[in-house]
């Protein structure tokens, strides 16, 4: 199994600008298609790349789709992180804005297949399918944990996190998923 890092490493502002557009591409090719479905020549196609010259920067499909998740997953993280260090805002309005970049952005049509393949192919992604979600819980952990202790916190958030699941594939818009949550995240936070 290739890593990431068996990737060639970008050179320059211009070849990173280049691999992230390349990577958005893949990510929305492999949830249009599948990953089984998805060849590298379609992701070639979609990002406006030869396929020598997608191969130059991707090794395999398999390192592709493992890239490809890995930049969305940490760009969610960083978005996330971004939005609960506003500590100038209520608790609850950065923790729904939190659940909506983890999970509600992802409610919808076409952004409801990039969880699914994720998921689907999990198998194919290595330790990312883990630490992702766990640092995602430590950061609502940590902005509840403010007001709440250590201890409840974990549980709130853990609480939020199943919750914010089962609505998420109970959900028909995005819209209804940030309604239901915020009632949810109201209870949880008082």
């Amino acid at each position: 199994m290739n890593s990431p890092a068996a990737s060639h490493p970008p050179s320059t502002v211009a070849d990173t600008d280049r691999r992230t557009t390349v990577l958005d591409s893949a990510m929305v090719t492999f949830a249009r298609f599948g990953y089984r479905k998805t060849s590298m020549e379609e992701v070639a196609r979609a990002a406006d790349i030869s396929r020598p010259g997608l191969y130059f920067l991707f090794s395999s499909k398999e390192s592709l789709f493992r890239a490809a998740v890995t930049q969305a997953l940490e760009r969610d993280i960083a978005a996330i992180e971004r939005v609960l260090a506003d500590t100038g805002r209520p608790l609850a309005e950065r923790l729904l804005d939190a659940f909506d970049q983890w999970a509600g952005r992802y409610i919808g049509p076409l952004t409801r297949d990039v969880a699914v393949v994720i998921e689907d192919n999990s198998g194919l992604l290595g330790e990312i399918v883990e630490t992702t979600p766990q640092r995602f819980e430590q950061l609502i952990t940590d902005a509840i944990a403010v007001d709440a202790g250590q201890v409840t916190a974990r549980q709130v958030a853990q609480t939020m996190i199943s919750a914010s699941t089962g609505l998420k594939h109970q959900a028909a818009s995005r819209d209804f998923f940030l309604e239901r949550l915020e009632v949810a995240i109201g209870l949880l936070v008082r």
